[in-house]
């Protein structure tokens, strides 16, 4: 069997028509019958170079390029910055805007890593806007929040729910906020369990210290009493900014440019008068006594 080069004389070529429905693969080889001889030639058919980009293609638009070219870390980092949320994380502002679940904790997590790894001395913004979630999820955003160097400052709008809640004052004490029209809900975990005896009561032994364990950091976070916490969270719990202020798990609320702070009321506030004295005589404290020099 001879082999002949495409670069043969054009007398022993035959004519070749082209194939449409496949491409050719370089070094393919071909067999055709000759007329001359009886045996098989093939004629061996090396693939021509990819031609160059024109000219014209140097003018195109940047993001057609990016939609053609393949992808490369340099045209990942370009197509994040021209993301909102790329844009966003430039400025230091990471937004939780969703259910939180282990793919959104994921990401929270790598943004709240990722600034403070580039400089610990600026503030990260965290917006939340979420109904909550997972609690293994927001138990390990709330990790970070405590772990990274930089304030973490938590401003809440829309709702701030159940598990969000725990991460919104999670925050730095002192940059806690919320917009005038956030609403905050405070609650126990929930959760249920089904099978046999045994797996029943490990499920719910596992649900009592997920309640402790809420319980334990919204007292921290708000400065009040373990038992008030735990009666409070019995049942949904909806404050309004300004109430959210007073009961410690904000720390002002954002009216335009200006910021509102608040004082958190105490949990007991001490009475100036004895409930018991006001008993024995109420007209005593409904007209008190006036000297008589202080009579016109």
């Amino acid at each position: 069997m001879d082999v002949l080069s495409i670069s043969s004389p054009s007398s022993y070529l035959p004519s070749l028509k082209p194939f449409h429905s496949s491409p050719l693969k370089p070094s393919s080889y071909f067999p055709i019958s000759s007329s001359k001889t009886s045996h098989i030639k093939c004629f061996q058919i090396t693939a021509s170079p990819t031609p160059k980009p024109s000219v014209k293609s140097q003018n195109l638009h940047p993001s057609l390029l990016l939609s053609s070219a393949p992808q490369t870390p340099d045209t990942a980092r370009r197509a994040a910055e021209a993301d909102a949320m790329g844009l966003l994380l430039r400025e230091r502002i990471v937004f939780l805007g969703s259910s939180v679940d282990d793919f959104v904790a994921d990401a929270i997590i790598s943004q709240l890593l990722l600034l403070d790894a580039q400089d610990s001395t600026k503030d990260i913004k965290l917006f939340i806007n979420s109904t909550g979630g997972s609690l293994s999820a927001t138990m390990a955003i709330y990790d970070v929040v405590q772990l990274v160097r930089a304030d973490v400052s938590t401003v809440a709008l829309g709702i701030a729910a159940s598990t969000a809640s725990v991460i919104l004052g999670g925050g730095t004490k002192g940059k806690r906020f919320a917009m005038p029209n956030t609403r905050i809900m405070i609650h126990q975990p929930l959760g249920g369990a089904s099978g046999q005896a045994i797996d029943v009561e490990i499920q719910a032994r596992e649900i009592m210290y997920s309640k402790n364990n809420i319980t334990r950091i919204i007292s921290n976070c708000t400065g009040r009493s373990f038992e008030q916490v735990e009666k409070d969270i019995d049942r949904d719990r909806y404050m309004s900014p300004i109430e959210a202020v007073e009961y410690g798990i904000i720390d002002g609320v954002i009216d335009r440019d200006s910021i509102i702070p608040l004082v958190p009321v105490p949990e007991k506030v001490k009475p100036r008068l004895n409930y018991e004295e006001i008993i024995k005589d109420p007209k005593k404290f409904l007209t008190p006594d006036v000297p008589d020099d202080e009579i016109y």
